[in-house]
């Protein structure tokens, strides 16, 4: 039987608590919940290192930030590594990118292993904007999410033959300055709903967590904003009226995006493609909607690191609802590649959640011995950088209870500050606490719940080939005399102490 084609429509910075399927209370997205209705919704897709460029390098590689050498923002991708695209294409697909690329430019950080590559320089503009190809650099007239729609669809249309196609669809909107375009410039005029941690006080949190310069009152700037405040608002009031402002583009940007995936849902329909068609929706991360008074990513806080992620293949994924299992963009290559019959290559990290989702194969083909995770690793390296102060971290979260540790440590990375502070812990209990709002790190009732999982993190951290930061003591609970120290290669002393 022929292999689907593939059709990867990745937005930059689109929450998931903007979506309806996931139960947005803010817009509707008609069009990315058909998707998800065709097939099913990962209810528990994570980022491990929720910043763009190195979320990318992670979809396309199925590695870690560590691994594929992706770390910040300034630090561009090695595009000759394996990639799911370039496994595809020694399969005889046909393989193309279209739009928001960010993880550099010039030679070795084109795209490498695509028949055809569109894409922008950097962020890229929303309207006119410049595309960079092998025939050079170009102005393309129009808004951005339409034009990146206009020559994905055209490329498919120009080929021949039956071989299948992978087309990766990957829009700007809605990161910031969020400028939408005129078609839907009067939508989100009535007020929006505020978040119920929108008023934050970070009572319970680090310094690490308070020293981030992402507070939509304080720093959202006048070209986000595109309008001056009315005169006479009180603090409390211009934070409010700041995130209307914020939230009306944002969403407007969406509302483009939702129409242009339901132009290539119309379009492989009217193929008669859509059945055959391994069909995908997705964030590079999760956003800030005004929770915890915040915009923007980073930090391993749920809003930030949750991306969308929907996906419907009717020839062999049955419509399913929502899957509830943990999965991480490290795992989408090796989950993509399973469901259309493709090797991983052997440097791919994660685990495909294919045949969890109830995603035929075909014949022969057994499905990965692996068990479901019970938790995940995550890492943000950009320390300090110029515009967020986000802290450098690391955490491990599972079914029920997050633990992260700030190491506070840009370890003289490109795009990292040079300012240190000292370690420090937050833990929080997402059943009793889903907001996050009290860090139990230091409560004596959480004791045992911390032992267990600094043992936690230092193992998920092994696993992926990562080293602790040399500030993070070895944990306690690890067990036996002469247990060894990742970091230096020695043995340490001692008993430790019971999780």
């Amino acid at each position: 039987m022929r292999r689907p084609n593939v059709v990867l429509l990745l937005t930059d910075d689109h929450a998931a608590h903007a979506i309806g399927a996931y139960g947005s209370v803010v817009n509707t997205t008609p069009r990315i919940d058909e998707i998800a209705a065709l097939g099913r919704r990962l209810d528990r897709c994570y980022a491990t290192n929720s910043l763009c460029t190195p979320s990318r390098a992670s979809i396309l590689t199925g590695t870690y930030s560590h691994v594929n050498g992706v770390t910040t923002l300034s630090t561009p991708i090695d595009a000759s590594q394996p990639t799911f695209v370039s496994r595809l294409r020694e399969a005889g697909y046909r393989t193309a990118v279209v739009g928001k690329w960010h993880m550099g430019d010039g030679t070795g950080h084109d795209p490498q292993g695509f028949d055809y590559w569109d894409v922008l320089i950097d962020q890229g503009e929303y309207h006119d904007p410049t595309f960079l190809s092998a025939g050079g650099l170009r102005t393309e007239p129009g808004y951005a999410t339409d034009v990146i729609t206009d020559l994905a669809l055209r490329w498919v249309e120009s080929l021949e033959g039956d071989d299948p196609w992978c087309v990766l669809i990957w829009h700007k909107a809605p990161h910031r300055p969020w400028e939408p375009d005129a078609r839907h410039a009067d939508l989100y005029a009535d007020p929006i709903p505020v978040p119920a941690t929108f008023t934050d006080d970070y009572a319970t949190r680090t310094s690490s967590a308070r020293r981030a310069a992402m507070r939509i009152a304080d720093h959202l700037s006048s070209t986000d904003l595109k309008v001056d405040p009315p005169a006479g608002l009180s603090y409390d009031e211009l934070a409010l009226w700041k995130y209307q402002r914020y939230m009306e583009d944002y969403l407007r940007c969406v509302a483009s995006v939702d129409d242009n995936v339901g132009r290539v849902t119309d379009w492989l329909r009217a193929r008669g493609d859509l059945d055959d068609t391994l069909l995908m929706y997705s964030s590079d991360q999760g956003f800030f909607l005004g929770d915890h008074g915040w915009f923007d990513k980073r930090f391993m806080y749920e809003e930030s690191i949750r991306m969308p992620f929907v996906l419907s293949y009717p020839r062999r994924l049955p419509a399913g609802g929502g899957f509830d299992g943990i999965v991480t963009n490290v795992d989408l290559a090796r989950t993509l590649l399973d469901a259309v019959g493709v090797d991983p290559h052997p440097r791919m990290q994660g685990r495909s959640c294919w045949g969890d989702l109830g995603g035929g194969r075909e014949p022969g083909r057994e499905p990965e011995a692996t068990p479901p995770p019970r938790g995940f690793y995550y890492r943000y390296w950009e320390h300090d950088d110029g515009n967020h102060k986000a802290p450098a971290h690391y955490g491990y979260r599972d079914e029920r209870h997050k633990l992260v540790y700030y190491y506070n440590d840009g370890l003289g990375l490109p795009g990292t500050g040079s300012a240190t502070y000292p370690g420090e812990w937050e833990l929080f209990d997402l059943v009793a606490d889903p907001d996050e709002l009290r860090n139990v790190a230091d409560d004596p009732a959480y004791a045992r719940v911390r032992a267990r999982l600094e043992v936690d993190l230092w193992h998920a951290q092994a696993a992926v080939d990562d080293v602790p930061h040399p500030s993070q003591p070895v944990p306690a609970g690890l067990a036996g005399p002469g247990r060894t120290d990742r970091r230096t290669d020695r043995t340490t002393e001692g008993t430790g102490a019971q999780a």
